[in-house]
C-alpha cells in the first residue's frame, strides 16, 4: 500500500495495515493541508476505463461526507478483484479521518490472524474491545484468500464476533470479492455464515461494482507497448 500523510488528530487510529498491532503514520502540518486535494478527485482517481460505467459517482460523493458512519450504517463492497472498491473505500477512509472519526483499516487475513493469536494468549476480549471502539472498521480482501479452517477452525466464529461486537453501533465496512449466496461455503459453516450476513446487512448499504480488472487492462496495454514501442 502506498504509504500517506493525515492530520495529527488521527494518527492513532488510522489505517494500521499490516501490522494488527499498528503502524507509525507520517502526519501532516494541519487539517488545512490535507483538505487541500479536492475530495471527489481523491475518490473517483480510480479506474477509469474499466469501471467508469459501473461506478455510481453520485453515490460515491454521498459516501464522501461520512454520514453514514454518523448513521451507524455498515457497508458492503462487492466485485471482482481490480474494479476499485478497495481504492475507492481507501479515499473514504481517509474523508473519514479528517472529519476526526476513528478509522480502522485491515485485510480479512490479517483481522483472523490477529484474533486467532489472541486466542493463544487469552486476550480476545481484549481484541474484541479494541476493533469494537472504532466508528469505522474497514475490513478489505474478504473472500481473497481461502480460510483454513484446519489451521485455525475459530477463524469463522472470531469474525462473526467482531461483526456482532460492532452491531448498530459503529459503521463496519465489508469489501469482497464473493457473492452472498457463496459466503457459506467459503466460511464453512452455514449457519454460522447466515448470522454473520444477517447483522451485517442490516441497516446497511450494499455497493455491487461490475466491470473488467484495471490492473488487467493496464498489463494488457503495458504489453501493448512493449509490441509496438
Amino acid at each position: 500500500m502506498t504509504a500517506w500523510s493525515f492530520p495529527a488528530r488521527c494518527t492513532d487510529t488510522f489505517f494500521q495495515q499490516h501490522h494488527p498491532q499498528g503502524s507509525k503514520i507520517q502526519c501532516a502540518s494541519s487539517r488545512e493541508d490535507h483538505r487541500k486535494a479536492p475530495r471527489i478527485e481523491l475518490l473517483l482517481r480510480a479506474p477509469r476505463k474499466c469501471t467508469a460505467k459501473a461506478i455510481d459517482r453520485t453515490q460515491i460523493e454521498a459516501l464522501a461526507t461520512c454520514e453514514f458512519i454518523r448513521r451507524g450504517e455498515n457497508l458492503v463492497f462487492v466485485g471482482q478483484s481490480g474494479v476499485g472498491k478497495s481504492h475507492i473505500m481507501q479515499a473514504i477512509g481517509r474523508q473519514a479521518c479528517s472529519l476526526n472519526y476513528r478509522v480502522r483499516y485491515i485485510t480479512s487475513a490479517e483481522l483472523i490472524n490477529d484474533l486467532t493469536a489472541s486466542l493463544a494468549d487469552k486476550t480476545l476480549p481484549q481484541r474484541l474491545r479494541y476493533y469494537a471502539r472504532f466508528d469505522l472498521l474497514i475490513i478489505d480482501e474478504f473472500g481473497f484468500d481461502k480460510i483454513e479452517r484446519a489451521e485455525s477452525p475459530e477463524a469463522s466464529n472470531l469474525l462473526f464476533k467482531v461483526i456482532d461486537s460492532r452491531r448498530r453501533s459503529q459503521s463496519t465496512v465489508m469489501i469482497t470479492n464473493i457473492d452472498f449466496d457463496l459466503w457459506a461455503s467459503y466460511l464453512g459453516d452455514p449457519p454460522l455464515a447466515m448470522a454473520l450476513l444477517d447483522r451485517l446487512v442490516e441497516n446497511a448499504i450494499v455497493m455491487k461494482i461490475n466491470g473488467k480488472s484495471y490492473r488487467a487492462y493496464m498489463a494488457k496495454q503495458a504489453a501493448s507497448r512493449a509490441k509496438n514501442p
